[in-house]
């Protein structure tokens, strides 16, 4: 090995993955990685499960960035398809095909191009997500509710509120009655807060740039918007996603890592860091048999910063970081699958979906009397997740909870119950039509952004003064990152290492701060 430094990196998820290839890729042959996985599977929580033939995708994950470097790392490890995949046969569906890719009815190696419906459902009608302004809209809020809209948001339009809360966020963009309509409850079911006690951050990150007056301006400008190069082209209208789901990607870079000469232990759990002054020497590992330590000359981590801190040992840190980091707060997620003969809800729209059922790829649950929160369609995001996808229906059930709280603690039989029992007390399904059900639970899936958080600059400017450590991904920088947000915080770890004079390791901080929205890219 020579001169050849060792980087070790805590985490086989898109972050992890992404430095241990860029590294191998940009490195001249300079850095071995390292990876070790406390589970058993690829890709955090950007995993793919798979059930009795039917694969689950936790929680969502569309592939689309405003970096071109992301997209095309993307499609180096999976090709765009080169041929319609088996619901573009079925439908007679024309799409922008790559000439020289993959054909995904004979390769599973294939990202299909797929087009984006998301929508709400509230009083048990469906709106546009983001909120369009349209007919539609105000014929499903009725006359009451529209006028007490419009006058909220000219409200919040002549007087805006200071922000110091996701709520103050919200309703300076909306006006608090469509707030407290399309928000106020959602956002409660996924953080177990009320807004009013979420920092404005998470706005910021997720839905910048949202507001009822860019909806607006964008339909009263778009006919005259087509000529122009300066359209904003928005991503959420179409994607890219992997033939088998998001963690067949990650499985797929996780080969190409050990072919270029990278390491990765599964079922490693990182349990130490020891530190010498201002850099990490070594982690120890412990898996069933034994612990383990591992030297190392970098060392990238996407473990959550609570446990890192846990790591660190309380003694060997400042007093500070170390209560601010173990005491951020987490939300967990549970996810509940439905093979399904048929869904009670119809396609009223214009979208051709096979056996004309809706084309949504998820659906958010705006209804007060349920605790579910979003609801996938599988089929809708490829047909290559479902074992007989022209036969059935593959749903995932959302919630969101806290380890050791009600839902986390009930048990299996009776989490699926009660969430087939609220899916039909809403008129999506009927029970009688549910074929198999599983469930599957995901620890730490959401940084959250309430209690110490407010004090979380004292965590970075610490680890800012550890020479060789640098922290990625979502839970590395207790951020509610994207994927390609935290593959992008992993190239600048890597690049940091390659070249340290060309980028600051500070910097990887700042990825996912501008105040573009996340799902949209300028021509």
């Amino acid at each position: 090995m020579g001169n050849v430094k060792k980087v070790v990196i805590i985490g086989a998820g898109p972050a992890g993955l992404t430095a241990a290839y860029y590294l191998l890729k940009e490195g001249k042959g300079e850095f071995h990685p390292v990876i070790y996985e406390e589970s058993d599977a690829i890709g955090g929580i950007s995993k793919t499960v798979e059930y009795h033939g039917n694969r689950i995708d936790i929680g969502g994950h569309r592939f689309f960035s405003k970096s071109d470097e992301v997209m095309n790392l993307w499609n180096e490890v999976m090709p765009l398809q080169g041929a319609p995949s088996s619901d573009d046969k079925i439908l007679g569906r024309e799409i922008k095909l790559n000439k020289e890719g993959p054909d995904p009815e004979k390769e599973d190696r294939v990202m299909l191009r797929r087009n984006r419906v998301s929508r709400i459902l509230y009083l048990h009608k469906f709106f546009d997500y983001p909120i369009s302004i349209k007919w539609q809209t105000f014929h499903n809020m009725g006359f009451a509710r529209t006028m007490k809209a419009g006058f909220g948001y000219m409200g919040s339009a002549i007087h805006k509120r200071k922000e110091q809360s996701l709520a103050d966020f919200y309703i300076n963009r909306f006006g608090k009655p469509l707030y407290q309509m399309f928000f106020e409850d959602y956002t409660e079911k996924v953080w177990g807060r009320n807004p009013s006690q979420i920092s404005p951050d998470w706005g910021s990150q997720r839905v910048k740039g949202l507001s009822l007056w860019k909806a607006f301006t964008n339909v009263i400008t778009k006919p005259f918007k087509k000529n122009s190069k300066k359209v904003e082209t928005s991503l959420i209208e179409e994607f890219e996603y992997p033939k088998k789901g998001p963690g067949s990607l990650y499985e797929e870079m996780a080969k190409l890592v050990l072919e270029m000469g990278g390491e990765i232990h599964m079922e490693e759990e990182v349990v130490k860091l020891n530190l010498d002054g201002d850099k990490v020497t070594s982690i120890v590992t412990k898996s069933k048999e034994k612990e383990t330590t591992v030297e190392g000359d970098y060392f990238i981590s996407s473990m959550p910063l609570k446990d890192l801190y846990f790591a660190f040992g309380k003694d060997n840190v400042p007093e500070k970081p170390y209560e601010v980091a173990t005491n951020l707060v987490y939300r967990d997620f549970i996810t509940v699958g439905l093979l399904m003969k048929k869904l009670l809800i119809k396609n009223t729209t214009k979208i051709k979906t096979v056996n004309n059922i809706v084309p949504d790829t998820w659906i958010y649950i705006q209804e007060r009397e349920v605790k579910l929160g979003r609801l996938q369609i599988f089929n809708n995001w490829s047909p290559y997740m479902l074992k007989n996808p022209t036969e059935n229906v593959w749903i995932g059930l959302e919630y969101f909870a806290s380890e050791g709280d009600e839902l986390w603690s009930m048990k299996k039989e009776d989490f699926i119950k009660m969430a087939i029992k609220e899916l039909a007390s809403i008129n999506v399904i009927n029970e009688s039509d549910v074929l198999d059900s599983t469930e599957i639970k995901v620890k730490k899936a959401y940084p959250a952004y309430f209690d110490t958080y407010k004090d979380i600059k004292l965590v970075q400017d610490h680890l800012n003064t550890i020479e060789n450590l640098y922290c990625v991904g979502r839970n590395g920088q207790h951020r509610y990152n994207n994927m390609d947000h935290s593959m992008l915080t992993a190239m600048d770890a890597a690049r940091s290492i390659i070249d340290p004079k060309s980028f600051k390791k500070e910097d990887i901080w700042n990825v996912n701060t501008e105040k573009d929205y996340a799902e949209t890219k300028k021509e």
